[in-house]
């Protein structure tokens, strides 16, 4: 039934139809009294030579009645239970704004067959403000505070539908978390630079995508927020997910540690479900790092799809309309993904990727100079990862980047400049620093005197200090300005891709990034190939059944 419903966005459609099936059971009737009239008539008439009545036609007329009126009943009573189930799980969701902080990343453009990659951000969060969360997370003492969001992943499905990625950011990352605005009680939370996780409780999963915006320039399509109470429910409805540990495994306290997930396995392969698969994707200290976490999330993933795709559970009327009460319970997501077809539908793209086109990645990433129990994005490392994600470049070597009119080698001017260099007012910014690097003294001077010598007379530079951002961009404020701000750009060698338009400026605005810390003219940008990941990923292939996790010593048994 669920599946109907599904269908229906679906099931609105059965109700109409299930109205015409009455309305053509109400024309029938009629058509029926009045051939019964015409009929009383026609039986005066065709009375048998013996001068009895024909009855046996009138009683079939009347079974027929009946019948129709039956079959009309059982038509709209299943449409309308379908209907009513459907309604049943929309109400389940729980929906929210999708971003709510501030965010310079734009839609990318579509490729040749008007497709554009989609991108979701699931979190993971460790909520205890129920009673189910409690007992599943402990800490008490946490309840009513704002939750953190210890798992991010980013899913990319590629344009084509014909690849996918799965890309986690450890939760101790020290990023910019931008400025955002609660949507539920509307307090505001200034920018600051904090670990990844905090972000959350700043304004809700939509400050924690317009941070993942920010830090990756990938344009986000919609968030996915799930509790411990849902994994639970989740790993139930999947019927248990296969895992593998090298040795026996016990994450529990210790003298040096507090805490612990409680996972407890022998060495081997395992169906963890329940509470024992949040123990799993929740474990930290067993595995020796927080990164290593994020490995083992993606071997629970990639063997989670693997099940799902054996199962062929999008035919299963059964185990789809288990998966969809467990995951309309266990999720809260994007309003504008906020209907069980439009998740259905998430789910049915996302299932006609082959497993072994779906690639798992963790950032590249650095312990952080300023405090070793964080880490940070490894410059060019990360950048270059953000950059295959943005052209919508095959993580695996299986396919071919895709001609995205992002692409730096097609940047073509679109508009002319409005008015003659020399008129054309632009100011230029110094963000060239970074969470490991201090920015360059100086920069934004050397950049607007060469614009100077280029005939932009009113270039000047800007004296704001702390200004940070990973990629050099130009922005203009209005609709007038955007030939201005690409013949600007042009001249400098910036690829048009990276000119955007923001109210955060009042003309053409050059801000020099940490990708351009030296030199005059902007660096060529190599555009990376299928499957050239940069070191540092920990890539794993969704097909590869052979992973399987190490246990760091003091937690083996």
């Amino acid at each position: 039934m669920t599946q109907s419903g599904v269908r229906g966005e679906g099931t609105r459609g059965g109700v109409p139809r299930a109205s015409d099936g009455r309305g053509d059971t109400r024309e029938g009737s009629t058509r029926e009294a009045d051939g019964s009239g015409r009929s009383g008539s026609s039986d005066a008439g065709a009375t048998g030579r013996g001068g009895r009545r024909r009855g046996a036609p009138k009683q079939g007329r009347r079974a027929l009645r009946w019948s129709a009126t039956t079959l009309a009943v059982l038509i709209l009573g299943t449409a309308g239970a379908g209907y009513l189930y459907y309604q049943h799980l929309n109400d389940n969701l729980h929906k929210g704004q999708r971003s709510s902080g501030d965010s310079r990343a734009h839609k990318p453009g579509a490729n040749a067959a008007g497709q554009t990659p989609l991108n979701i951000l699931l979190i993971g969060s460790d909520s205890r403000n129920s009673d189910e969360n409690v007992k599943l997370g402990g800490a008490k003492y946490d309840r009513g505070s704002p939750p953190l969001g210890d798992v991010q992943m980013l899913i990319h499905l590629s344009a084509d539908r014909k690849s996918a990625a799965m890309v986690s950011i450890p939760r101790d990352t020290r990023v910019d978390i931008p400025r955002c605005t609660d949507p539920d009680s509307g307090k505001v939370y200034p920018a600051v630079t904090d670990i990844i996780n905090t972000s959350l409780a700043r304004g809700g999963a939509g400050c924690t995508l317009a941070t993942w915006e920010n830090l990756t320039g990938v344009y986000i399509d919609h968030w996915m927020t799930i509790d411990f109470a849902g994994v639970v429910r989740m790993a139930d409805a999947v019927g248990g997910v296969d895992v593998c540990v090298n040795q026996n495994v016990w994450d529990h306290p210790t003298a040096a540690v507090p805490g612990g997930s409680g996972l407890k396995l022998t060495a081997g392969t395992h169906k963890v479900k329940g509470k024992q698969a949040l123990q799993w994707l929740r474990t930290r200290h067993a595995w020796g790092s927080d990164l290593m976490r994020a490995r083992a999330q993606h071997m629970y993933l990639n063997s989670m799809i693997r099940k799902l795709k054996d199962q062929n559970v999008f035919t299963d009327t059964g185990r789809l309309t288990d998966l969809a009460e467990a995951a309309t319970k266990s999720l809260s997501v994007s309003e504008e993904i906020g209907t069980v077809k439009k998740l259905y539908d998430l789910g049915a793209q996302l299932k006609s990727v082959p497993t072994d086109r779906i690639t798992s990645v963790t950032m590249p990433n650095v312990p952080d100079p300023g405090n070793a129990d964080h880490v940070v994005p490894d410059g060019a490392s990360a950048e270059q990862l953000w950059r295959m994600l943005r052209d919508d470049v095959p993580l695996d070597d299986k396919g071919k980047a895709s001609d995205s009119k992002n692409k730096t080698s097609k940047d073509k001017p679109t508009k002319a400049p409005s008015v003659p260099d020399a008129e054309i007012g632009v100011t230029v910014q110094n963000a060239t620093g970074t969470a490991t690097l201090g920015p360059v003294s100086g920069r934004a001077g050397v950049i607007a005197q060469e614009l100077v010598g280029k005939g932009f007379t009113q270039a000047s530079k800007d004296a704001t200090a702390g200004l940070s951002e990973d990629r050099t961009v130009v922005r203009y404020p209005s609709v007038d300005l955007e030939g201005d701000a690409q013949r600007v750009a042009t001249s400098l060698g910036i690829p048009l891709s990276s000119v955007k338009r923001s109210t955060d400026v009042s003309r053409v605005t050059v801000v020099i990034g940490a990708d351009w810390r030296t030199g005059t003219a902007y660096p060529k940008q190599s555009t990376p190939e299928a499957g050239d990941l940069p070191k540092g990923t920990d890539a794993i292939n969704g097909s590869d059944k052979s992973p399987c996790m190490d246990v760091y010593a003091p937690y083996r048994w």
